[in-house]
């Protein structure tokens, strides 16, 4: 009740729209909702049966007349419908039944986005019952979540790993100078897990499974210490149920290919910068946020390729949605990156 009566005064909510992960903040609150980015929808009537976790739990096991659906594919809007229903459901869960005071949104997306994608956000937040949306670049935020001061006039360099888009950019004086997005995140580690188990072990697995083995084992290094976990999946000659044992060196082997691509685009970054910044950038290092970041000795993977320290932010994954609280608090003062054309 008292959350709804804040919300009704002070109608402000930053939503972190992520392909994986929403995560919602409200202004003097913080953030009070984390939920998978899915939806559950009957398709005889429909109608739309969950949403966020108790959807996430359904993937890979529902009957025909259900399909669950994760309507944003690589950051962006693919389902716009189903979009705007999982942000009205947002909106009522933080803001309660108080339809009087329509909240404002700040919308994160990220810096690749076009000018279609970017307005199909704002429209599907005004649709699902926001007064106002503005929609910030998901770097610049993450670098505000990660406590980088980014109008200072030295150079900062983030990559942000989130589950559908990698985004590498260069910040100073509170914009970004340099920028590359690649669609290969989080998502596309999980389907080179599963690929790899399919072509080595002949075992088909969910990925719900690859990402629990990217979670309990996964690494970026080749490990001295070699850790297992217990797999379950189903036999691609027999057909039946089988377990395997699989050892974080696999999965480094599994996931190369595709952190390969990252560095790629952290290579372009910085063959992009302007030498100044590039001296700036080599004395702090990058900074590392998104939860594809959380995967182990990572920064150590991209320090390695690029000579240049590498860390990873606390809490990386609630960078974003931080820095969106942060802009959210001080509008006013950061109007520039809400508002930013590039």
């Amino acid at each position: 009740m008292n959350l709804s009566k804040a919300i009704m005064f002070n109608a402000k909510i930053a939503i972190d729209l992520g392909t994986c992960n929403s995560l919602v903040y409200v202004q003097g609150k913080g953030i009070v909702l984390q939920e998978p980015s899915v939806v559950a929808v009957s398709l005889t009537d429909n109608k739309i049966l969950a949403v966020g976790e108790s959807a996430k739990e359904m993937i890979g096991r529902t009957p025909s007349d259900i399909k669950v659906y994760r309507p944003l594919k690589d950051g962006v809007i693919a389902d716009y419908k189903v979009t705007q229903a999982m942000m009205r459901y947002f909106i009522t869960k933080t803001a309660g039944n108080f339809r009087l005071f329509k909240p404002e949104l700040v919308i994160s997306v990220p810096a690749g986005i076009t000018s279609t994608e970017k307005r199909a956000v704002i429209e599907a937040a005004l649709s699902a019952g926001a007064k106002q949306a503005f929609v910030a670049k998901e770097p610049i935020l993450a670098a505000i979540g990660a406590g980088i001061p980014i109008n200072s006039c030295s150079g900062h360099m983030i990559i942000d790993i989130g589950g559908g888009t990698s985004e590498v950019a260069v910040i100073s004086l509170g914009g970004i100078v340099t920028a590359h997005s690649v669609r290969v995140a989080g998502d596309k580690i999980d389907i080179a897990i599963a690929e790899y188990i399919k072509k080595k072990y002949n075992l088909a697995i969910g990925t719900q499974s690859a990402e629990e083995i990217k979670i309990k084992v996964g690494t970026a290094l080749v490990q001295k210490e070699l850790r297992y976990l217990e797999v379950q999946g189903r036999d691609l000659i027999l057909g039946l149920p089988r377990n395997i044992k699989i050892s974080n060196n696999e999965v480094c082997e599994a996931v190369s290919d595709v952190l390969a691509e990252i560095i790629q685009a952290a290579k372009q970054v910085l063959s992009e910068t302007p030498p100044e910044l590039s001296a700036d950038i080599m004395n702090k290092g990058i900074i590392m946020a998104g939860g594809g970041s959380m995967l182990p000795k990572i920064n150590e993977l991209v320090a390695q390729s690029t000579g240049v320290p590498c860390f990873v932010a606390e809490e990386p994954l609630f960078c974003v949605i931080k820095g969106t609280g942060i802009v959210l608090e001080h509008l006013d003062e950061y109007k520039k990156v809400v508002m930013s054309k590039k």
